[in-house]
């Protein structure tokens, strides 16, 4: 059975703007997908069995599109790795690929499904777009043959692409994208050679493309969102969430913000994961998102967003990250700092000892200040407000330059930073900013349970603060201004150093 969560305001204005054909708005579409996995083997399977797999996925994924189509959808996102799962070599892997040709071919495989050899997968994602008029988006995975002329062809002479693929209402295939940035355990696919800025138009706006791993990336992310100046990203997933900071809805609905974009982001479920969290963002507020670590149901979700936001008037102001704490002096404290790790990255901590202060934590350029009120200070709940500024070096390398305010997981100073779930601890004011040196700056605020926190709550100012506005008393897990200095990165996201010891074999990106 597929749940959906769609509110009956948002339906009824889905088939008044189809009956007058305006589209000044569009229903968009994601679906969490609890995949249907294969065995793990260490040989690979017949390509029959891969298909019938991949069918068993499908199926489900055809539920999902049908009732978003009946529900007035145009566009529908499903997840990375959501036809045959993940955990693959090389070899294992073959079975379940197609040859997905360059769009400028302009197939419709269900019409006419061996133009390019034989491609069920593809014939039936094409069916499915034309057969409910709306546009399908899939993560599959593409083959392409090499040749010894080629220096960095595979020895098994092919290359084997981690893929996006967008099918029209039509059933025309508009889009393929291949991911750039892999994750570190994605060994069954190729690096592609050189960055792909994938883009297309739709009567509800431009869109662009990319999968999972590279929303961390400035290039394609940031680059194909500032040089096209889309309007809305589609974001299939595979995301494993690792709090405090990197749990899916959080960022994600966070990147839309910074980047002032439509994000319809569609991640993987699977609670033995730690995989859960879709949503549709707007670039002024989260539309819906399901966070689900109870049951192993997939979600549909759909919402009305604006085809192109930039031109109206609630679109969001550019922020300038450190206009505000550059001319704050830094608070003194009256106890020491002291350090604690995050996903393998040493942070620079002060425990905050009052129900009302200002404290200030600086490393290297970074100095965060938060100003604070809670309803009470507790004994049985420690808070910290931390900074780090340097460069992740687990499962790939990236320059972070982070302010937190967070939950320690017991009232023992060394569990700051470890995960924690609930909160009884209420802050009626608080202020966070810090001195950063970059544009690409993520806020965010979970509540107990992994809640995200109603745009209502808190606002994010011009000169750099995220700042309570309601005066409603909220139990914070985390607070975080989430800095991505690009400049400082490696060529590639995925090609760093060897994984550390005692990393994590499964890290947040799960693909």
């Amino acid at each position: 059975m597929i749940a959906s969560y769609f509110p009956k305001y948002v339906a009824i204005f889905a088939l008044f703007v189809l009956s007058v054909g305006a589209l000044d708005t569009f229903i968009a579409a994601v679906y969490e997908h609890a995949v249907i996995l294969p065995n793990r083997t260490e040989t690979p399977i017949p390509r029959d069995d891969a298909l019938l797999l991949m069918n068993k996925n499908m199926d489900v994924l055809e539920k999902a599109v049908k009732l978003a189509a009946k529900q007035g959808a145009h566009i529908i996102v499903t997840p990375e790795d959501g036809i045959y799962g993940w955990d693959f070599t090389r070899e294992t892997i073959y079975p379940y690929l197609e040859d997905i040709p360059d769009p400028k071919v302009n197939w419709i495989p269900c019409k006419d499904p061996q133009r390019f050899g034989y491609t069920p997968v593809q014939e039936r994602l094409s069916c499915l777009a034309k057969n409910n008029s709306v546009y399908v988006v899939a993560n599959i995975g593409d083959k392409k043959p090499c040749n010894i002329s080629d220096l960095q062809c595979p020895p098994d002479g092919r290359y084997q692409y981690n893929t996006n693929v967008v099918f029209d209402s039509e059933g025309r295939l508009v889009a393929r994208y291949h991911k750039y940035n892999l994750f570190a355990p994605e060994i069954q696919f190729d690096f592609p050679k050189d960055s792909e800025l994938v883009t297309f138009d739709t009567p509800f706006g431009k869109f662009g493309i990319f999968t999972c791993f590279d929303i961390f990336s400035h290039d394609p992310a940031v680059m194909v969102v500032n040089t096209f100046q889309i309007d809305s990203v589609l974001f299939p997933s595979a995301w494993y969430n690792l709090l405090p900071l990197l749990s899916a809805a959080p960022f994600h609905s966070a990147w839309a913000r910074t980047m002032r974009v439509n994000l319809l982001a569609a991640n993987t479920h699977d609670t033995r994961m730690h995989m859960t969290g879709s949503g549709i963002y707007a670039p002024e507020a989260v539309k819906v998102y399901h966070y689900d670590m109870e049951t192993d149901s997939g979600q549909l979700m759909l919402s009305e967003l604006k085809s192109r936001p930039r031109s109206e008037p609630s679109y969001p102001a550019t922020v300038d990250w450190r206009a505000y704490a550059t001319g704050v002096k830094p608070f003194s404290s009256e106890q020491s700092n002291f350090p604690g790790m995050i996903y393998f990255d040493e942070f620079t901590f002060n425990e905050l000892k009052k129900n009302v202060g200002n404290y200030s934590v600086c490393q290297k350029d970074l100095c965060c200040h938060l100003t604070y009120k809670m309803s009470e200070k507790r004994t049985d709940e420690v808070y910290v407000l931390g900074a780090f500024d340097g460069l992740h070096t687990v499962e790939g390398q990236y320059y972070l330059q982070i302010c937190t305010l967070l939950k320690c997981q017991t009232t023992d100073l060394g569990t700051c930073g470890e995960p924690v779930g609930s909160a009884f601890t209420k802050f009626e004011e608080f202020s966070l900013s810090g001195t950063f040196g970059t544009n690409y700056v993520f806020p965010q605020i979970v509540l107990s349970g992994s809640q995200l926190t109603p745009e209502s709550h808190y606002e994010v100012s011009r000169d750099g603060r995220l700042k309570s506005r309601s005066g409603t008393p909220l139990p914070v897990l985390v607070m975080a201004l989430y800095g991505r200095v690009f400049e400082k990165d490696p060529p590639r996201l995925g090609q760093g150093p060897g994984k550390l010891q005692g990393a994590p074999s499964r890290a947040p990106f799960q693909d």
